[in-house]
């Protein structure tokens, strides 16, 4: 069994271990937690390119030593030209092609107004170019091809390979790049180095954002220059759970937060610190099965909301929602949002700064559209619009599409801090509640937390089944017994992409800091 790391002074998880040390670097280097997080988000654009990128969006959770969390939603709206007319004659927004790359990328803008916070907190020491040096580096020397990457290319090229820039970046040498092969992104390390040059707010209102808008138009994509020159990054007051063991945090609309906290909440009626393996999983399922409905009812873009999401989880219907749940008797239930690639990564620093952080592209490889001459590739967020006007996901210009994206966090009544969170589309509420409930519920070792199998109710890639999928390593009991329970269950591999990158840190009463990452992923917990 991986033993978690512990390190006094820093503590970096990510799901790519070059990541985990631009961020390591940028501590020992005197940075904070906010400017490790950007060098370890820059370099992974470039390391796991097929699931994140500067043409996605990311969402911010920072803690600070004292005081009230904050966060930052640096996603984008859908373009000008985005409305039901340019899909006449489609019956859905596609998930590939221009059609489909029909949001504005927020992610670095969320890098500049994490940066700007950063100042805020105790002075930002470091310069950008210090913080995308590494980014820079790997992409104009290249790196090693993830078996992940290896795969996903593989498995996406004859749906991908006509896609505007598809080929030509991520097929080299015509065909998809070997594990371990080296991989260059020459075009990419040009608009990072325009970056550092111009800085981070010229993606939007600068040269680049120019050059990103006449591509744009040529590719017929649905966003204008305006588009980009309106767009800001927000910060926003995360959403708060009060549970038994202290207060949880996550991102409010247009994100799923709701959805991961209500799990918490409604699981945190049930008796889950005596539950074996079988009554955890059923449990928490239960409970997501209740808290999609949720999600499905209320979450869209915060401007076209009517319900306050804090309010909810003030209430009492948690705990009604709680008592819906039988525990010999699995609920049917109708379908999930499906699958998405993210990456969540978590730093902690030695001022007692904390930070928990998403970026992504939604799909492996977003819409397939590389921005000519750029190296970015755009991400599909916006194919979780509708196009039926009567849906609460109803597509209009500049209207903020629904995200599965939520970085978590907490302050435990014990005086610990944790930061927590997964990829994973409809996984990413499933595996937080795994974490939470084995770790700090039940006692389990961090790493073992995040490495013991897992679970997904609902799709994963290329799969319409919405099953309970379990990897391989549960027992022939566990899944008899959730069988008998009314479950119908499929079964995953050993160590499953499908479950999710997950992480996690916790910073004990001690100071000391303890890093969990996940097996499944290529990533590591760097402390020093």
């Amino acid at each position: 069994m991986i033993q978690s790391n512990m390190a006094p002074q820093g503590m970096v998880v990510t799901p790519h271990h070059l990541a985990s040390e631009s961020a390591l670097a940028v501590l020992r280097e005197g940075g904070n937690a906010i400017e490790a997080m950007v060098a370890a988000a820059a370099t992974i654009a470039v390391v796991y390119p097929h699931m994140n990128g500067l043409g996605g969006d990311g969402f911010w959770l920072i803690m600070p030593p004292q005081g009230d969390p904050i966060a930052i939603d640096a996603s984008g709206a859908a373009g000008s030209l985005a409305h039901p007319d340019f899909y006449q004659g489609l019956p859905y927004i596609p998930h590939r092609g221009p059609k489909a790359a029909l949001t504005v990328a927020g992610t670095v803008s969320g890098w500049s107004e994490a940066l700007t916070l950063a100042q805020e907190y105790d002075g930002a020491s470091l310069p950008l170019p210090r913080l995308l040096r590494d980014a820079i580096r790997y992409a104009t020397d290249g790196i090693p091809v993830t078996a992940s990457q290896a795969a996903a290319t593989h498995a996406k090229q004859q749906e991908l390979a006509c896609q505007p820039g598809f080929a030509a970046t991520f097929l080299p040498d015509g065909a998809p790049p070997r594990h371990g092969s080296r991989f260059t992104q020459l075009a990419l390390a040009g608009t990072l180095s325009e970056l550092c040059e111009n800085g981070l707010d010229s993606f939007y209102r600068g040269p680049l954002a120019h050059r990103l808008a006449q591509s744009m138009k040529q590719l017929e994509m649905p966003i204008v220059l305006e588009d980009l020159q309106r767009h800001r990054a927000k910060r926003r007051r995360p959403l708060h759970l009060a549970h038994q063991h202290g207060d949880i945090y996550n991102m409010a609309p247009p994100t799923q937060g709701l959805v991961s906290l209500a799990i918490l909440g409604i699981t945190d009626c049930l008796n889950m610190a005596e539950a074996d393996e079988v009554q955890t999983i059923h449990c928490i399922v239960e409970a997501t099965k209740q808290a999609f409905a949720l999600r499905d009812r209320y979450i869209t873009d915060p401007l076209h909301m009517r319900e306050e999401m804090q309010q909810l989880l003030e209430s009492g219907l948690l705990a009604t929602r709680a008592q819906q749940i039988n525990p010999q008797r699995a609920a049917p239930w109708g379908s999930g949002r499906g699958p998405g690639d993210t990456v969540w990564m978590g730093v902690m620093d030695s001022s007692g700064l904390a930070v928990s952080f998403i970026q992504s592209i939604y799909h492996e490889f977003g819409s397939g559209v590389v921005l000519p001459d750029t190296g970015i590739v755009w991400q599909n967020r916006g194919a979780a619009f509708s196009l039926d006007p009567h849906h609460l996901l109803s597509l209009l210009p500049g209207k903020q599409p629904f995200h599965t994206l939520n970085p978590a966090a907490a302050r435990l009544k014990d005086g610990r801090v944790m930061v927590y969170g997964s990829m994973g589309g409809d996984g990413q509420p499933q595996t937080q509640a795994a974490i939470f409930t084995r770790h700090v519920i039940q006692g389990m070792p961090l790493q073992e937390a995040v490495s013991a199998p897992r679970w997904l109710l609902g799709r994963t890639w290329g799969d319409a089944s919405d099953t309970l999928k379990l990897e391989g390593r549960f027992s022939a009991d566990t899944l008899a017994r959730l069988a008998a329970l009314g479950h119908q269950t499929d079964t995953l591999p050993d160590f499953s992409e499908a479950v999710g990158h997950a992480g996690a840190i916790v910073r004990h009463t001690n100071g000391m800091l303890e890093g969990a990452f996940d097996p499944r992923s290529n990533g590591s917990a760097a402390g020093f």
